[in-house]
């Protein structure tokens, strides 16, 4: 087993709008004193999270983000035939585990926590279960003993475990995440554009006005987006409960959402389904490092796909021998070039996990 797994991918997105700011424009930010394109760390992890990979492959073994646990159990308690007024008091209760409950929202008859809440299945089976015993008749134990019998510091949560959570008012039920993601920046320097368009009224008749029912602008870039990965192994396995075969079916799908899935704002607008030109995958001992550095001065020129590869390939090998990295393996797939596969990149990152 390596201590590290790490993935270094480069896409390409067309014109598009992924992830937008504030305003509704694409993120940005200054890298090297020159303007970039970027893609939230945050809005890639629930881009792989909920993509399809992930889906089938750790299918049971995923958790839900969510402040509507309450309503879960409310729901599943009136479905069971319980008063209304009975499984409210029940699911208030419980849901008081996950974090306190939304004052505002419970006047228009909601039961949701404040924050959002990482809930692993296990989690969420366990509280069902309890409110079903208290609808049957019994009484719950007291909020600190419900903690202790519902929430885990490791279970069989793939996402959880990956990505982390924080419970504000439970500390010791926190889980450290086990992978690192960095937030996406264009290899080059890359700008936000604007789309000024127009929507026609159909039913508009000759004899109007000829102007148009709506106008609109909206914002879009495009570029080549270097992500970076990491994966503390011991961590990954530690927050699964020691479940080797489960950590490295999840760095297997890990490997792969990362290099199909995208953020989806803007998407019916602007088609960016794309997948990763180029990834390489890492493993080994020593401490790991980003590789973010290449683009530190940004990519000039037409194409910059193939000289992103090349000072991404470069500053690696550079790296690898100023600081002696003798231990690193390497697994690469480079779509232009016809090296390598997803499915060779997927099985390398499970071998991380196992081999010994």
């Amino acid at each position: 087993m390596s201590r590290f797994l790490q993935f270094h991918y480069l896409t390409i997105y067309p014109l598009s709008n992924p992830n937008r700011d504030d305003q509704g424009r694409p993120k940005s930010a200054s890298y090297g004193g020159v303007p970039r394109l970027r893609i939230s760390s945050q809005a890639i992890k629930r881009a792989a999270r909920i993509s399809e990979v992930m889906q089938d492959d750790l299918k049971g073994h995923l958790g839900d983000r969510t402040q509507r646990i309450g309503e879960v159990i409310r729901d599943a308690l009136k479905a069971d035939g319980a008063a209304e007024g009975k499984a409210t008091e029940i699911a208030e209760k419980i849901t008081d585990v996950f974090g306190k409950i939304d004052e505002t929202a419970k006047k228009d008859g909601k039961i949701r926590t404040r924050q959002l809440a990482f809930i692993s299945p296990e989690e969420r089976d366990t509280a069902l279960e309890l409110a079903r015993t208290a609808a049957a008749g019994e009484d719950l134990p007291d909020i600190k003993q419900l903690k202790k019998t519902v929430l885990r510091t490791a279970d069989g949560a793939a996402d959880v475990a990956m990505f982390g959570r924080m419970l504000a008012d439970d500390p010791d039920f926190n889980r450290e995440a086990a992978v690192q993601v960095s937030h996406a920046l264009t290899t080059h320097r890359a700008l936000v554009e604007d789309d000024f368009y127009t929507a026609v009224d159909d039913l508009k008749r000759p004899s109007e006005d000829a102007g148009a029912g709506f106008v609109g602008e909206a914002g879009f870039g495009s570029g080549v987006f270097y992500t970076y990965a990491c994966v503390d192994v011991e961590l990954l396995k530690e927050n699964l409960g020691g479940d080797v075969m489960l950590a490295a079916t999840a760095a297997g799908a890990l490997a792969e959402a990362l290099a199909v899935s995208t953020p989806s704002g803007k998407r019916n607008s602007f088609a960016h389904q794309t997948r990763a030109s180029f990834v390489l995958a890492e493993k080994g001992d020593d401490q790991p490092r980003s590789l973010a550095g290449a683009f530190f001065k940004p990519i000039t020129g037409e194409g910059p796909l193939e000289p992103s590869v090349t000072a991404l390939m470069e500053l690696a090998t550079n790296m690898d021998k100023a600081y002696d990295l003798s231990g690193q393996a390497r697994e690469i797939m480079d779509v232009n070039n016809g090296i390598g596969t997803i499915a060779a990149i997927k099985a390398y990152a499970k071998s991380a996990v196992t081999d010994d």
